[in-house]
């Protein structure tokens, strides 16, 4: 099975887990104190549907722009992924997705699953919430290492023959120039080892793109649809902005993810066009079924609960494992304290820039 296959198959099928599950949020009705938005002042139907036209709109530039703009800075010598600059801006956007999980999608979860419209039992007797985002992050987990795994068994065999074929010309050589030749060898399989280690990053940084694209779909899907069903003017109004700079940002991180795992022309659109259409997708979709959603319902509280709490330990575990830990315990940031240190700030100025805004979004 090729790489580009095995990257298919990673995204599809939860994709088409998603849009299964998005119906079933209008199947059950609500009870009468759950799920509906009070009348008032905010509450203003044509208001709300001019307010959700334009953040489809102004989302969408922000996405595209977001996760772009990595991918244009490319050529600009001071942004190249071998320079310093880019480590610390993939720092800054790692902080940005690493406060997503645990600051806006995890939350977002507690109030789902441990809403007073659920039953007592079961879901206010045990934490579900995190019981999932555990089991989402072991998951994950699971697929960073069996990724890793395929890849490196279809390998080994062209490996070993490659070792085999450098290793056999010294049985044939005398002691006179088989030092020389054995000197060449040696150079020969070292090059080839750090050629395949180039490979197996490569590899795994188009893991990590996916697994993040994955993560954030989810979410961006699950707080467009909460959007597009509102029809209160006082909350749209500001979370559009909010959920602007959301996009911005977060499109920043996953682009330069994106960037590492230097996919061709055709996956990187793939990728740019689902992560920018998410949010307009789910903001569209609540407009639709804004006449039979509702989002305290038994049935839309879980689904979305649980969407939610698996994203938050995906968002999670990529943030902490594939991104950071694997960036300030490699040996570019190992080798420069002072480097380490600009890169710790940026973490810290992400994580809390986008904290800040768990209070709007």
């Amino acid at each position: 099975m090729s790489t580009y296959k095995v990257n298919q198959t990673l995204t599809l099928p939860f994709s088409l887990l998603l849009l299964l599950l998005l119906p079933s949020l209008c199947l059950a009705t609500s009870p009468e104190d759950c799920g509906v938005e009070t009348e008032g002042t905010c509450h203003n139907k044509l208001k709300a549907l001019r307010l959700k036209v334009i953040a489809i709109a102004t989302i969408l530039i922000a996405s595209m722009m977001g996760v772009c703009l990595p991918l244009v800075t490319k050529s600009v010598p001071a942004l190249h992924p071998d320079r310093n600059l880019f480590v610390v801006v993939k720092a800054f956007a790692s902080g940005v997705i690493l406060a997503t999980g645990y600051m806006h999608v995890l939350p977002d979860s507690f109030n789902d699953l441990q809403s007073p419209c659920l039953p007592e039992n079961p879901w206010h007797k045990f934490p579900f919430t995190t019981f999932i985002a555990m089991l989402s992050a072991i998951f994950t987990l699971l697929v960073d290492s069996l990724m890793l795994t395929f890849y490196n068994r279809n390998k080994k065999g062209s490996s070993d023959a490659a070792v085999v074929s450098s290793e056999s010309p010294m049985e044939f050589h005398g002691h006179g120039h088989g030092h020389g030749h054995g000197h060449s060898v040696a150079m020969e399989v070292v090059g080839h080892d750090l050629e395949e280690n180039k490979k197996v990053a490569l590899r795994r940084n188009r893991v990590i793109a996916q697994v993040l694209e994955l993560g954030i779909v989810v979410h961006s899907v699950v707080i467009g649809l909460g959007m597009g069903a509102s029809q209160n003017v006082c909350m749209i109004r500001p979370l559009v902005a909010a959920l602007c700079f959301h996009q911005l940002f977060e499109g920043m991180g996953l682009g330069g993810c994106i960037l590492q795992a230097e996919y061709g022309l055709k996956m990187k659109s793939i990728l740019v066009f689902f992560f920018s259409v998410t949010t307009p997708f789910g903001i569209a979709l609540g407009i639709a079924l804004s006449n039979v959603y509702r989002d305290g319902s038994p049935t839309a509280l879980i689904v979305v609960g649980v969407l939610n709490a698996s994203s938050a330990g995906l968002l999670n575990y990529t943030a902490l494992v594939d991104l950071l830990s694997a960036d300030f315990l490699g040996p570019r940031l190992q080798g420069n304290v002072r480097l380490q240190m600009v890169a710790f700030a940026a973490v810290l100025l992400g994580a809390g820039g986008m904290s800040i805004m768990a209070k709007w979004a």
